[in-house]
């Protein structure tokens, strides 16, 4: 561990220029005063390295000296996919390999290929999970992953829409989806893959039990299976009228396809700006919580049982608005 840390310093300062014994001890996540001793360390062994005081000093390599000590070690490699997903590699716990992989290729890189690509960190970055979450933390996603590079088996105790259920998994690989992880697996006992969300796994126990991965294409499964969930997902139609405000709205919060099918469908506005539109629709209860968030501006003409649903739902929130929230809420009684 220590010798990986000597090379970094080296990497950083080769990369950096001058950096603070501060500085250093931040980006390897040690105290100032261990910085101290591998300087010195480095000091007895030859590296031109020399440091100086004030508001512009710290430590710098000897101009022209470059270590050519950046090959990576068998893990840094295996993690080079992640070099770009910082968020993602700390989720699934190769945060620190990751940092040292990205400052050994930096400093590996040609100075105008090195500061391009210094650039490129300053002005993009990756954020995966949605605006309203902070992503899909999972206790048992680490797990889950060494499971799937050593291709060993683990039982699971998880949460499905039937209830809980415990399981023998395969994994055969991890996808990150709109900020949730998932896990595509096979079971002994059954070998079609199939998909578990990583946040729904109750508890995980590894087993010491390899089994043989087939020729299996993750990326093409996966395309295949997305494809096949949106043809699932709407599988009913539902005739509605929107009002300019709404059509906006519904832009914004809908799949899609249902925007689509809205575009494609709509007539000609009537004189207040409202069109008729039919819509696919997942199921009713799916579809009387997607509409109730237009309000007003959505008016459902069929089908019957939906129409009701949310006449009902209007009229409860009429009546609950209508009466006072706490006692003594009614104001002053008429003089």
């Amino acid at each position: 561990m220590r010798a990986s840390r000597l090379l970094s310093i080296l990497l950083l300062l080769q990369s950096h220029g001058r950096l603070t014994a501060t500085d250093l001890a931040r980006r390897l996540e040690v105290s100032v005063r261990t910085i101290y001793r591998d300087v010195e360390s480095l000091h007895a062994a030859g590296i031109p390295l020399y440091g100086s005081a004030g508001h512009a000093g710290g430590y710098r390599l000897v101009d022209g000296w470059r270590t050519r000590l950046t090959g990576l070690t068998t893990e840094e490699a295996d993690r080079l996919l992640f070099a770009g997903l910082p968020g993602p590699a700390a989720e699934l716990g190769y945060q620190s390999v990751v940092s040292s992989l990205q400052r050994k290729l930096r400093a590996a890189l040609p100075d105008p290929l090195a500061d391009r690509a210094t650039r490129l960190q300053e002005r993009f970055h990756l954020d995966t999970p949605g605006w309203y979450s902070d992503g899909d933390p999972s206790p048992h996603l680490a797990p889950t992953a060494e499971a799937v590079w050593r291709q060993h088996r683990i039982r699971v105790r998880y949460r499905s829409w039937r209830g809980e259920v415990s399981r023998v998994l395969e994994p055969y690989g991890l996808v990150l989806k709109g900020g949730r992880w998932y896990v595509v697996a096979a079971r002994p006992d059954r070998p079609e893959p199939a998909t578990y969300r990583i946040n729904q796994i109750l508890d995980l126990t590894p087993l010491d039990e390899s089994f043989d991965r087939p020729g299996f294409d993750l990326p093409g499964w996966w395309r295949a299976h997305v494809v096949g969930f949106r043809a699932r997902l709407h599988r009913d139609e539902a005739t509605i009228r929107l009002s300019p405000a709404g059509r906006d709205r519904l832009r914004e919060i809908a799949a899609d396809a249902v925007v689509a099918a809205v575009d494609a469908s709509a007539g000609p506005p009537d004189a207040a700006g409202w069109v008729w539109a039919v819509i696919p629709v997942e199921s009713l209860t799916h579809a009387h919580g997607d509409l109730l968030r237009l309000g007003a501006e959505v008016e459902v003409l069929s089908p019957a049982p939906l129409r009701e649903r949310l006449a009902d739902t209007a009229a409860r929130l009429a009546t609950l608005y209508r009466a006072p929230s706490r006692p003594g809420d009614e104001g002053p009684a008429p003089g």
